[in-house]
């Protein structure tokens, strides 16, 4: 499915298990997602490519999905190291690309 925006409640990334549950659930993972940081940036790297299967939102190539974060300040305050991780593994998503060749796929939206 092409999507360009995907809303996730920051309030629901309480620990490890809820952030990757949310998104796993919000991105369509495939059922072996490792729920971890590694692969968490994996099944992002390939928003663009949907035959790797990663993800069942994807993007056109060149274009961004945008993860809007809703509640971003009490994810900060409250959960600093899943809000951390959440936006040095979109740069790190987007750094990759990059390296290789490809453009950015992640853009992050904070409303508080």
């Amino acid at each position: 499915m092409k999507r360009n925006l995907v809303v996730i409640d920051g309030r629901r990334l309480e620990d490890w298990d809820s952030f990757h549950g949310v998104f796993a659930n919000a991105f369509g993972f495939p059922d072996f997602y490792g729920c971890n940081m590694n692969a968490w940036i994996d099944c992002m790297s390939s928003l663009s490519d949907p035959e790797e299967g990663m993800s069942t939102i994807h993007c056109e190539k060149g274009q961004v999905v945008t993860i809007q974060v809703e509640h971003a300040s009490e994810l900060k305050a409250n959960h600093p190291v899943q809000y951390e991780a959440l936006i040095e593994g979109a740069a790190f998503v987007n750094w990759r690309l990059i390296e290789q060749g490809e453009p950015p796929v992640l853009a992050l939206s904070f409303n508080t």
